[in-house]
């Protein structure tokens, strides 16, 4: 088919995708050949597509295009996560605008609406991905919460429990008062927030005073209202202040709670007073002091409801009047009552005149933890919680990488692997949430968990536990013990007396309640790399593609879900989950800011597709990739890769007008030309160039050698160099070499890639998505290389001497080269068309240049002399450069003074600073150029 005069992207693109996946073409057939597997992070089933999905999706793309033009058995593994916290929150939502709420349904009607919900608007993402070009394996597109996926989910649960790497603990959380769950630790963020550091006195009980005469402990804090849950004071061990006093009393004014000063190196005697009130329910490190001070957890005092509203504690001691206030609403009215008797101590400022201010607090910025997705403050909040013994997990994964079983590109991000694996605290593994992997648990009245992969097998561990405390019981002496279940909720036991044989109720029914909460997303995430491919039930596709071949993930979610995957694929499948992990880094405005929505920098790729093309997008984020550094938004350049497929399109059109279609072979045609030998030449390098740049994962690399090879090798010079001389040879080589560009360029641009293809060559049958990667068969001809290089440099170097000077490109002018080298002359014997044609030249002769003003012009070893005498006013020439070379001189010079100038380079704004560098290097290389255009005119 004829090409069309105007490339546009939109018109091909939709076509491709839908004919690539309709025809099987993401996972071709390969049963015999080299399995190669990546899994994509799986995005939120709630998601669409933002310029981080789109780098990232991108990078594994090209991976995966790469590999399955190699002839691998490529797998990309794609799905969407559940998503638990974010897809309840989005119904809800729904629910409120309708004026429903979750509430007012049963948990399983609910989760049906959830699942509603999914059929109609969770796809959104994974259209897309398509949209980007993603060659992902939809035939086998997972979800977090399907049955296969689900049944992995709850063995490895029960599995944990089973050994000893699972348990139940109260222990401090991150909770969430919105959501109402508890959140990890990577799911907060630290915010600036304008606060105050209130001083109080606590009163040492039964008359005790201090050596220093004070009956009271001066402490501080940012949170006041927690003091109704105070149990102790905190002093260092070795503060001389409070020697006297460490182990007596001391009383909370507000409750009248009696606690004790403790002793603990968390108190540092630097820091304000030196005591610390410790609320060891409300506070992660006075947890950890209440722990050291004998406190055991379920005797910590808890004053907080789960929307963060003050609650009775199990003493009684909190006044009434504060039961049931917002925790911010307690903190004001706890500092009135503070001050009113007079145990507040005010912090004091000179006003202008000099005179005393006294203020309640003393302003702080404070570093307060938010909820990434409820968006409030998090409480610190003592709960039972499910947890992972993460210390045990995370010794298999260190150990991997520390061997090279398990290689972290780049390098660098070893060392922040190692800190937060050998520093890890135990997975916090449950959410208070409807939607999400149910925990499979089953709790008796005496409060017994049982945990099991379904109800029938609780039952069971139920009816055995039962059943022993039954024949154990010393009053009735009963055997032949069933378990047995009355209506659909009650499980109990019957037995005989063994004296009369009668039947009777041994014991009174035992219920058995199911755990409300779910699994931590991550959790189920975690399983990706196996429990995709059919783990535990099927063996067959595991054993083929497990362990995967690389993993490529932005380097924020290497805690949230990489070294998770470690950890549980390691654990359960004794294998690392893939053998090498690329993390890159984030994409930034253009400004080298973060983005967000506050901001209004956030870019929609899905916009920058549609002005650009799938294509551009995809070829700029793998060229601006640099192994884990930022990429900065930069709209020029997807114009600049507009251009660029475009320029080959342009290309191809001109093959095609001149006879020049699809080559016949893989291996390159037999070339006589130099011209044809230097550009087989040029693709066995450009290959191994790419080879090399894609086995690094330099994706920077690969994509500007392909670049520079398309643009500049091929276009600007190939086939400028072969017009008006079309013999067979030209054609069969020309058509090779545009067919092995499109196959390289593929896994970058695949959509103008494959439109290109099939136009320039009838092969149906045959699309460039499974074509063979290229393989020459050839080698660098090293004489041909030096007679096209040698043209190149004689043309590039004259049209750069002709623009320094002001003359006209197409001016055509004479020159002289006497007594050139045999080598350089026979160059120029076998080129006088192409020297006469683009060099713009009449010939070069070989006899010495005649007396006047001449530019010199080097090429090799020939430095060649062009006349200029009638071609320009040198004089005036002269003069002109004269003076421009002065003023860019000048502004360099003015320009280096003021960057060499510390007080400038530090006070400066970073912006000012950047241009300033980036004039002084306009202005240096200006300076160069014009005195090379002086140095021309002699």
């Amino acid at each position: 088919m004829a090409l069309d005069k105007t490339f546009d992207p939109a018109a091909i693109e939709a076509k491709w995708y839908s004919h690539w996946e309709d025809n099987g073409l993401f996972r071709p057939e390969r049963p015999e050949a080299q399995p190669y597997t990546i899994v994509n992070p799986p995005p939120n089933v709630t998601g669409s597509l933002h310029i981080g999905h789109a780098l990232d999706n991108t990078l594994q793309d090209v991976v995966i295009r790469y590999e399955r033009l190699r002839g691998k058995d490529a797998l990309w593994v794609v799905g969407t996560d559940h998503a638990g916290i974010a897809t309840q929150m989005v119904v809800e939502r729904q629910m409120e605008a309708a004026g429903d709420k979750r509430t007012n349904y049963s948990r399983e009607a609910f989760v049906d609406k959830v699942w509603e919900w999914k059929a109609e608007s969770g796809g959104t993402i994974t259209r897309q991905l398509r949209r980007l070009g993603c060659s992902m394996d939809w035939s086998r597109e997972q979800f977090t919460m399907d049955p296969h996926f689900t049944r992995a989910v709850v063995k490895v649960f029960v599995d944990l429990y089973n050994q000893g790497l699972l348990y139940r603990d109260k222990r401090l959380v991150n909770w969430d008062p919105k959501l109402k769950t508890a959140i990890s630790d990577l799911e907060v963020e630290t915010r600036e927030v304008q606060g105050g550091f209130w001083h109080f006195r606590y009163p040492l009980a039964d008359g005790v005073k201090r050596d220093d005469g004070l009956d009271y402990i001066e402490v501080a804090t940012t949170r006041p209202e927690t003091m109704l849950a105070d149990m102790a004071v905190a002093v260092h061990p070795d503060d001389a202040r409070y020697q006297s006093v460490i182990g007596k009393e001391i009383l909370q004014p507000l409750t009248g709670r009696r606690f004790k000063v403790v002793a603990d190196e968390h108190a540092d005697p630097e820091l304000g007073s030196g005591a610390v009130k410790i609320t060891p329910g409300h506070d992660f490190n006075d947890f950890e002091v209440g722990k050291r001070a004998g406190i055991k957890p379920s005797e910590m005092l808890n004053m907080f409801d789960a929307e963060a509203r003050v609650v009775q504690t199990s003493d009684g001691l909190v006044p009434e009047e504060f039961v049931g206030l917002d925790r911010f609403d307690a903190r004001a009215l706890v500092v009135q009552r503070m001050k009113e008797q007079g145990f507040l101590i005010p912090h004091v400022t000179k006003d202008k005149e000099g005179n005393e201010v006294q203020h309640d607090a003393e302003p702080r910025t404070i570093q307060t933890p938010y909820g990434d997705r409820g968006g409030v403050v998090i409480e610190p909040w003592l709960t039972d919680q499910w947890y992972v013994n993460a210390a045990e997990l995370a010794k298999a994964p260190l150990e991997a990488v520390r061997s090279g079983a398990i290689e972290i590109v780049p390098k660098t991000w070893e060392k922040t692997f190692f800190n937060w694996m050998e520093n890890i605290q135990p997975w916090c593994v449950s959410r208070q949430l409807w939607w999400g992997h149910r925990i499979p648990a089953w709790y008796g009245p005496d409060g017994q968990v049982f945990v099991a992969e379904d109800e029938a097998a609780a039952t069971q561990l139920a009816t055995e536990y039962y059943r022993k405390q039954g024949l154990a019981d010393p009053i009735i002496d009963i055997q032949n013990v069933t378990f047995h279940r009355v209506g659909n909720e009650v499980v109990g036991w019957v037995g005989e007396v063994r004296d009369t044989g009668e039947l009777v109720n041994a014991h009174s029914t035992v219920t058995l309640v199911r755990d409300e909460d779910v699994l931590d997303t991550w959790f189920s995430s975690a399983l990706w790399p196996f429990a995709t491919l059919g783990w535990p039930d099927d063996s067959a596709l595991v054993e083929r593609h497990y362990p995967n071949d690389l993993l490529i993930s932005g380097f924020d979610i290497l805690f949230f879900w990489d070294a998770r995957m470690a950890m549980q694929g390691l654990h359960f499948m004794k294998e690392v989950p893939w053998k090498r992990l690329y993390l890159h880094g984030l994409v930034r405005a253009a400004d080298g800011q973060k983005m967000s929505k506050s901001k209004g920098n956030v870019v929609d790729p899905l916009g920058l597709i549609d002005k650009y093309g799938a294509d551009a997008l995809r070829f700029f984020m793998a060229a601006m990739e640099s192994q884990g550094r930022d990429v900065k938004m930069d709209e020029k350049r997807f114009e600049g890769y507009r251009n660029f497929a475009t320029k080959l399109w342009n290309a191809a059109r001109f093959c095609e007008s001149n006879g020049i279609g699809a080559s016949t072979a893989i291996a390159a045609p037999t070339a006589t030309s130099a011209v044809n030998k230097w550009i087989i030449g040029e693709v066995v390098e450009t290959l191994a160039e790419l080879d090399k740049a894609m086995a690094d994962l330099r994706f920077d690399a690969a994509a500007n050698t392909i670049y520079h090879f398309v643009w500049d090798q091929f276009c600007d010079w190939y086939i400028e160099l072969i017009k008006g001389n079309f013999d067979e040879e030209t054609k069969a080589v020309a058509g090779w070499v545009l067919d092995q560009i499109l196959v390289m360029l593929h896994p970058f641009m695949p959509f103008v890639t494959e439109e290109l293809w099939a136009a320039l060559g009838d092969r149906a049958n045959y699309p460039l998505i499974t074509a063979a990667w290229p393989q020459p068969g050839a080698a660098v001809d090293a004489e041909a290389k030096a007679e096209v290089d040698w043209l190149i440099a004689l043309i590039g170097n004259l049209r750069t001497a002709k623009n320094e000077l002001g003359i006209a490109p197409g001016a055509k002018l004479d020159a002289y080269l006497p007594d050139p080298s045999p080598a350089t002359r026979g160059i120029i014997e076998r080129n006088p068309a192409a020297i006469e044609r683009l060099a713009r030249l009449n010939g070069i002769r070989f006899d010495a240049a005649p007396a006047g003003a001449a530019m010199q012009v080097g090429a090799g070893d020939a430095n060649i002399v062009v006349p200029l005498e009638g071609v320009i006013d040198i004089a005036a020439e002269k003069a002109r450069l004269t003076k421009a070379l002065e003023v860019s001189t000048k502004e360099a010079k003015s320009l280096e003074g003021r960057l060499s100038n510390p007080s400038f380079v530090e006070k400066a704004k970073p912006e000012a600073v950047e241009k300033a560098r980036a004039d002084h290097a306009m202005h240096k290389a200006e300076a160069e150029r014009l005195a090379a255009a002086l140095a021309r005119l002699g």
